[in-house]
């Protein structure tokens, strides 16, 4: 299971956008929150921050993920990962690269209430923190 990140460039942005509606409006249309305006605005912030790469395997875009190394922890958002590549290990693969970019550091994420990805983040280690009205606030500790 070998990848690697690489910095999002504006090339990536309507593929990454893409991808990130074949992910995310299943869920988004659950909980009554599709908006296309809105996804786009949304991944403009994720490029707007720096911090979005794309995953790459031999080559190949598979998805992308945020992180935003900020005062209190590492935001990690936008993990976004080809629908035909999950539930095969790779998305904890890739997050456990992730906690390695940034060793000893606390990270933290906003998850949409209802999504199953939910119980993927508690498998990584992170726990409920709060919550807002649409979205779970999670939390990784720092660990060496």
């Amino acid at each position: 299971m070998t990848f690697v990140f690489r910095p999002a460039t504006r090339a990536d942005f309507e593929s990454l956008l893409d991808l990130s509606v074949r992910v995310m409006r299943p869920h988004l249309e659950r909980v009554g929150r599709w908006d296309p305006a809105r996804r786009r605005a949304r991944m403009e912030a994720a490029f707007a921050g720096g911090g979005l790469h794309v995953i790459e395997q031999a080559g190949r875009p598979i998805g992308c993920i945020g992180l935003e190394p900020g005062a209190e922890a590492v935001e990690l958002h936008s993990l976004y990962l080809e629908p035909d590549l999950q539930g095969q290990g790779l998305g904890a693969a890739i997050v456990a690269q992730a906690l390695a970019l940034h060793p000893g550091r606390r990270f933290a994420i906003e998850v949409l209430k209802d999504s199953p990805a939910r119980r993927f983040w508690e498998r990584q280690g992170f726990v409920l923190m709060g919550e807002q009205p649409f979205d779970w606030v999670m939390a990784r500790p720092p660990t060496d």
